[in-house]
């Protein structure tokens, strides 16, 4: 059964839409409410959000669909979405819930979900969810009404629990680091974090006004990034995204490493202190570079779909621990069941001080192959990818690269995009090919043309 509503990462879209408004999230709130059948006590929910200025509109709908359907809701405040996850398994809740959209644009707001055992939902539930949304809803009485509560201390106890993620001797004194919190739910937990393990800390874009996360900044926009640290002569950088459960650095050169670098860089240090659990999942979207340097580690290496539920899955089929995406989703099963952009830029730190080695150096091992990647902004991309032209694009191309390179043509499962990426054995033609499939779905979109 197709699902109608949820995407790849829980339900998102642009702000007063159908299914971004205080209706449908009350809806929501109720439906997901009805969904924990908790025999002997009262479900509790655990609700986070980023810096949106939509995210207080939207938390309060679902505070009260929770409430009338029954759900104590402890409310954490803006907060990264990988505290969420984590604070639903040690306060032993039944949900969390985050109103985020992740790295879109502040005028997108969606709402993530995750289980009692901080795991994404299974594909059961979000249906069970669905299939009360059309149902009218009504409230419990009065006096089964669920209660509201905050938890005052929700950003210490993230906190220290980043910090247990790395070895208990760990200092970063000799550190000089410059964190971009793209305005927004890691601005003010993320810099504490390396403070308190001793790196001498610049913080940007921790002024969130409600309406500039991810503007410009973060890790969808590192080029400020970049230029703080080679202005500052930083030895690294960090960008978070909006909820910062991604991450990209930049090196002391002013380089931007991407998740696929860091990855490598996490697994190499891991295999040299026998921490290595199997092997390494990436996704469809992984640099060849990054096959072609596990294979020279020896270090088994698969491919899963894109999104970090994709490689949480196959990591847990192979019981293996460190995956993650080029975007910079890396996930840390022996640490967390989501990507957390935090803890993951913590490892590649552990690194840097336990070999005494810069980023660049670090990341050395794995050459990248040319990739290109552009992104088409369209409503139906599912359609679009189906049409014809596109069809022979895309073989034209292949054709052309052989053996050589690749071409990967997908709809974004968070916002209404067609994703078009060449790989290949040269910049030249990668660019010109990408620019190809490109064009002819552009030009599919500005005539209107259908299937």
């Amino acid at each position: 059964m197709n699902k109608k509503y949820f995407g790849t990462d829980g339900i998102r879209g642009r702000v007063g839409d159908a299914l971004i408004n205080p209706d449908f999230c009350l809806r929501l709130g109720w439906s997901a409410g009805r969904t924990l059948a908790v025999k002997g006590r009262r479900p509790l929910v655990i609700l986070g959000k980023d810096t949106r200025n939509s995210g207080y509109m939207l938390e309060s709908a679902l505070e009260a669909g929770f409430s009338a359907a029954g759900v104590d809701v402890a409310l954490l405040g803006p907060i990264p979405t990988p505290a969420v996850a984590y604070l639903t398994r040690t306060m032993r809740a039944d949900l969390g819930v985050v109103v985020s959209a992740s790295h879109n644009p502040f005028d997108d707001n969606g709402v993530k979900f995750f289980d009692g055992e901080a795991n994404k939902l299974s594909d059961s539930m979000e249906l069970s969810i669905e299939s009360q949304l059309d149902t009218p809803l009504s409230s419990i009485s009065a006096s089964k009404l669920g209660q509201v509560s905050r938890v005052d201390d929700a950003r210490g106890r993230y906190v220290e629990f980043c910090k247990r993620t790395v070895d208990s001797k760990l200092r970063l004194d000799d550190l000089h680091v410059v964190v971009d919190c793209a305005n927004g739910a890691g601005y003010s937990v993320a810099p504490r974090v390396f403070r308190e393990l001793g790196a001498d800390v610049v913080a940007i874009s921790v002024n969130p006004n409600g309406s500039n996360i991810n503007r410009n900044c973060g890790s969808t926009h590192p080029e400020f990034l970049r230029e703080k640290v080679v202005e500052l002569r930083a030895d690294v950088g960090i960008a978070l995204d909006g909820d910062a459960d991604r991450v990209i650095m930049v090196d002391a050169e002013g380089e931007i490493v991407d998740g696929d670098e860091l990855i490598y860089v996490i697994a190499r240090s891991m295999q040299m202190r026998d921490r290595l659990s199997g092997g390494v999942v990436g996704t469809e979207m992984s640099n060849g570079g990054l096959d072609r340097a596990f294979e020279d580690l020896g270090i088994p290496f698969e491919r899963a779909k894109v999104g970090d539920r994709h490689v949480v899955e196959l990591l847990r089929n192979k019981g293996w621990e460190l995956g993650g995406e080029s975007s910079g989703h890396i996930v840390c099963l022996n640490w967390a069941n989501t990507g957390d952009g935090i803890v993951s830029a913590l490892q590649v730190l552990s690194a840097m001080v336990q070999q005494n080695r810069p980023l660049a150096d670090l990341k050395s091992g794995m050459t990248k192959l040319p990739q290109e990647m552009i992104n088409v902004r369209v409503e139906d991309p599912g359609g679009v990818l189906t049409h014809h032209s596109v069809i022979d694009a895309i073989r034209e191309v292949e054709q052309r690269l052989g053996k050589d390179g690749r071409v990967l043509v997908r709809p974004s499962g968070t916002e209404p995009l067609l994703r078009v990426m060449v790989e290949g054995a040269s910049y030249v033609d990668v660019r010109r090919y990408v620019e190809k499939i490109a064009n002819v779905a552009s030009t599919l979109v500005n005539n209107g043309a259908r299937t």
